[in-house]
C-alpha cells in the first residue's frame, strides 16, 4: 500500500504532495513502482496534529480521486462518514479509518457500499495521544479491540471478506508497546482478517536509530520484513520500489 498524503503537516511528506497535479503524479509513480493499492489522505494524523474540517478534507482529496486513472485500487484514509461516501461515490475501493468505524454513521456508510475497509486501533486523539500512553497489556488490549470493532462491522452488515485491521503502531503506543505488538503480530491471525501494518518512517524508528524521517528506509524495511514475517498481508508504506524488493526475497525464501 503505497501512502500519498494530500496535507501539508504529515509527518514524513507534509507539503510534497499538497497540490493535487503532484499528489496524482506521486501516486501513479507508485503504481509504477509496484503498489499493489494506494492510500490517500487530506487529514494529517500524526501526533500532535491537529484536526481540519470535513470540506478541506474533501478539496484535498477529491480532486485527486477524480484525477487518477489507475488499475489498482484505491483507498482513503479518512475517519469521517460524510468524506467516505464522497471518496467512494468518486472511485475509492476501500477506506482506512483510524477510528474504526466509530464516528455516528460510519458503519452505515460502508455497510451500504461494496468497498474494503480497514479497521485501525487508536488511544486517544492525534493531538495528545503520544503523552504517556499506558496498557495494562498491549497486545491483549489492542486485539480485543479490533475483535469487538470487526463484530459491530459484522452486525452492520459488513462481510468478513471486506474487512482488514491494523494494530496501529504510534497511535498512542510508546516504542516498546510498538515493539511488543510487533513481535506478536501472529496472535492477530485469531481474529480470521487480513492484517495491515504502517511502520514506515515512523517516530519508533527515530527512537531506535537516532535517524530524522527522511533517513529511515533502512528501519523502515526491516520493519517490513519482521511485519511479513508475523503474518501482516498489507504494508503501508511511502518507499514501494524498496519495499517491494523485500517483498519478493521474502516471497523467494518462503517458497525455497
Amino acid at each position: 500500500m503505497g501512502v500519498v498524503n494530500v496535507t501539508p503537516d504529515s509527518f514524513a511528506d507534509g507539503g510534497r504532495h499538497f497540490d493535487t497535479r503532484a499528489a496524482v503524479a506521486h501516486a501513479r509513480q507508485l503504481a509504477e513502482d509496484g503498489a499493489d493499492l494506494i492510500d490517500i489522505g487530506g487529514e494529517s494524523t500524526r501526533p500532535g496534529s491537529a484536526p481540519v474540517s470535513e470540506e478541506e478534507e474533501m478539496r484535498r482529496v477529491i480532486p485527486v480521486l477524480e484525477g487518477l486513472s489507475l488499475k489498482i485500487p484505491v483507498s482513503v484514509d479518512t475517519r469521517r462518514p460524510r468524506v467516505m461516501k464522497a471518496a467512494l461515490a468518486a472511485g475509492a475501493s476501500m477506506i482506512n479509518d483510524v477510528e474504526a468505524l466509530a464516528a455516528p454513521g460510519a458503519l452505515e456508510a460502508i455497510a451500504k457500499n461494496p468497498c474494503a475497509v480497514c479497521l485501525m486501533h487508536k488511544k486517544g486523539e492525534p493531538a495528545t495521544m503520544q503523552q504517556d500512553p499506558h496498557y495494562d497489556d498491549v497486545v491483549s488490549e489492542v486485539k480485543i479491540f479490533l475483535k469487538e470493532a470487526v463484530e459491530r462491522a459484522a452486525g452492520a452488515g459488513i462481510a468478513a471478506g471486506r474487512i482488514l485491521v491494523d494494530p496501529g503502531f504510534g497511535f498512542g503506543k510508546t516504542t516498546q508497546h510498538n515493539l511488543l505488538l510487533l513481535k506478536s503480530l501472529s496472535q492477530f491471525e485469531d481474529l480470521k482478517v487480513p492484517l495491515l501494518a504502517g511502520l514506515s518512517r515512523k517516530s519508533t524508528l527515530g527512537k531506535l536509530t537516532g535517524r530524522p524521517v527522511e533517513e529511515r528506509l533502512a528501519g523502515s524495511l526491516a520493519m517490513a520484513l519482521l511485519a511479513l514475517q508475523g503474518g501482516a498481508r498489507i504494508l503501508r508504506v511511502h518507499d514501494v520500489r524498496e519495499t517491494r524488493d523485500v517483498v519478493r526475497v521474502w516471497e523467494a525464501y518462503q517458497k525455497a
